[in-house]
Parts: structure tokens; sequence; C-alpha cells
């Protein structure tokens, strides 16, 4: 069943979803090549706790951190350890879901740690273009599959696959409702989108093939190809005119306090 905002509800939603775009930037500000990721980890969770916040990762179906950190090949859902350090020319994906007053605000970016080579500098670009592309489409009366069929087409033009098992997710007082936001599809296909709609769009693209597969830990996906993998995502609103994106903030609105744990 897909949910339908109130004005109120959409009101705090925006809210979780600044919180968690704040905690991203924060922790994007403070990596360091040595750092493990499970010291990501730790700054993660205090900085959520700190303002009032719920990590929402934390124990979600038995995860055991606080947010998720996929380094080079891993597509998705990496554990933060503290066998795991970032390395010159490494990506690294950080994914914060955040709970703030029951409503969840989700959003991941990825990083370039020290010197990456060109070309997965280049990943990383498209990816986050792929991303805006499928999110320029949102608005009333649009289609959930041109969300996938643009993604697809911007990712395929520059020789890019993209990752078809794991997918973008409506979201609100739930962490993951409908509908699914697949990154691949055919134009106006779909569950069509309507004013109060909250979901994620959040496409995976690979430098090599698009397969994936799931590591013993039950939660770490990796390319099957060991290619590297980029990720980005925003979680938006469907309005009376297009869409709004809620997770996201404007420099005005970063402050000191912002800038402590």
């Amino acid at each position: 069943m897909i949910t339908i905002k109130s004005a109120r509800e959409i009101e705090v939603m925006r809210e979780a979803g600044k919180m968690a775009a704040k905690t991203l930037h924060f922790l994007g500000k403070n990596l360091k090549i040595g750092m493990s990721t499970e010291d990501i980890n730790k700054m993660c969770h205090e900085y959520t706790i700190n303002r009032g916040g719920i990590p929402a990762t934390l124990g979600y179906h038995g995860f055991p951190k606080s947010l998720c950190t996929s380094r080079n090949e891993v597509i998705c859902h990496g554990i933060p350890s503290e066998k795991e350090f970032l390395k010159n020319g490494d990506i690294i994906n950080l994914d914060v879901t955040t709970i703030w007053k029951g409503f969840h605000g989700d959003t991941n970016y990825t990083f370039l740690v020290g010197d990456v080579k060109p070309e997965v500098k280049k990943l990383v670009e498209i990816t986050q273009q792929c991303m805006m592309a499928g999110i320029s489409v949102c608005k009333p009366g649009a289609r959930i599959g041109d969300i996938g069929a643009v993604i697809e087409e911007m990712a395929h033009d520059n020789g890019y696959s993209v990752v078809h098992e794991y997918c973008g997710h409506g979201i609100g007082r739930k962490f993951h409702e409908e509908p699914q936001i697949v990154h691949v599809g055919k134009k106006g296909t779909g569950v069509e989108m309507r004013p109060g709609m909250t979901f994620t769009v959040e496409p995976m693209i690979n430098l090599g093939k698009r397969h994936c597969k799931l590591l013993d830990d039950e939660w770490t996906v990796v390319t099957k190809d060991k290619s590297w993998s980029a990720q980005f995502e925003h979680t938006i609103l469907i309005t009376e005119s297009g869409h709004e994106i809620l997770t996201q903030f404007s420099p005005e609105e970063w402050t000191e306090a912002d800038d402590k744990i």
C-alpha cells in the first residue's frame, strides 16, 4: 500500500531528511585516509544520537551498525569494521538513514578518498547525474518506470551497467514502503506518481557488468566481476507541480554547532 503523506507528515519528513543530509555532510567532511569504517560508524552514531535522532539501520533486521559503508567493489549494505581502512584512491559510499519523530530520512553519497583514478571519478560523476536525471522526471502523472528508463539510458550511454536486484523504495513511518523504485525500466510503465508520495531514488552503477553477489555475512553486496560500483541517493516528495528533494540543505543552514559531534 502506497501512503500519501499529510501536510504535517511532510513537514516532519523535511526535518528528518535535513537531519540525515547534515549527518552525511559531516561524515564526508571528516573522512581521512587510514581511518576505519568503524570510525565512521561511531561518528555517525554519536552525531545522530546527540541531535535526538535514531540511526535507522542499527538493529534493522539484525543489521549491526548505524550506517552502511560500501567501498570500491561493494555495491551496497557494507558493514562497518575495525579491520577495514580507507586507502588513497578508494571510493566509499556512506548510506545514512535517520529516524526523527517517527519518520525516516534516507540519503547516501559516494565520496572520493585521496587521488582517485580518472575512470573511477567519471563513474562517480555519472552515477550522481543518473540519480538527478531520475529525480528530474518525477512529477504528478509521471510513472515510476520513467525513473528507471532515464537512469538506464544515461548509464548505458556512458558504458556502465545498472544493478537490477536492489532498488529505491517508498519511505515514511516505515524505512521501506511501497512503491519499489527500480533503476531500469520502460517509460510510461509502473505506478502513477501522486502528490504526497515520498520515495527514494538511489541508482547503483557499475564500471563492469551489472551482476552481483551477496557475501556470507548476508548483508554485503559486491560486484561479481569485482569492478567498482558507485551509488547516490535522495529521498524525494511528489508535490502538486513537481518534486522536492527532502534530503538536502542550503549552505546558510550549516552552523558551527553542525561541525561538532
